[in-house]
């Protein structure tokens, strides 16, 4: 156990000691506070902290890529992104797209109402960030870690914020 705690405190860690990172990692742990302290149901402004989170994820992980041109404009080269970070990102993008939309519509697309379930997006948003942003590489070690403190750091969180939530 003492492997996987320090893979998971290298996940959390790693993003803080690259200042390029940082700017990109706050909002999430903003993110994840803030939707930790509103309602556990599903709701339009919820599905809005989603879509605004997996936006912010994703634009971190592909500014990088963004190269300038010839005429100063700004071209996307995904050449050096491996194929699983390019998947993860453009499914975080669309679903990302998908709740923003369908919170600024009020209406969720049919099976939609997934999206409004945020409180515990930014958790996965935030362990993978490092990874995404290609300064660690996936590894079985690391999927492992990731799933397996899902539930330890949800107990806290919910736990652990419960008097705050529960103020009125």
């Amino acid at each position: 156990m003492n492997h996987y705690w320090s893979v998971f405190t290298e996940l959390i860690g790693t993003p803080f000691t690259h200042v390029s990172l940082v700017w990109g990692i706050v909002p999430l742990y903003f993110g994840l506070l803030l939707n930790e302290l509103t309602s556990s149901k599903a709701n339009f402004r919820t599905a809005i902290q989603t879509g605004f989170s997996f936006l912010w994820a994703g634009a971190q992980w592909l500014y990088p890529y963004f190269k300038p041109n010839a005429h100063g404009l700004a071209r996307l080269e995904l050449g050096g992104m491996l194929p699983v970070n390019l998947f993860v990102t453009f499914v975080v993008i669309a679903l990302g797209a998908l709740a923003l939309f369908s919170g600024v519509r009020r209406r969720y697309p049919r099976f939609g109402s997934f999206l409004g379930h945020t409180r515990f997006a930014n958790y996965f948003m935030i362990t993978i960030f490092p990874v995404q942003a290609r300064v660690l590489g996936w590894t079985w070690d690391r999927v492992i870690v990731i799933v397996l403190f899902a539930v330890p750091v949800w107990l806290v969180l919910h736990f652990g914020l419960l008097p705050v939530r529960n103020r009125k």
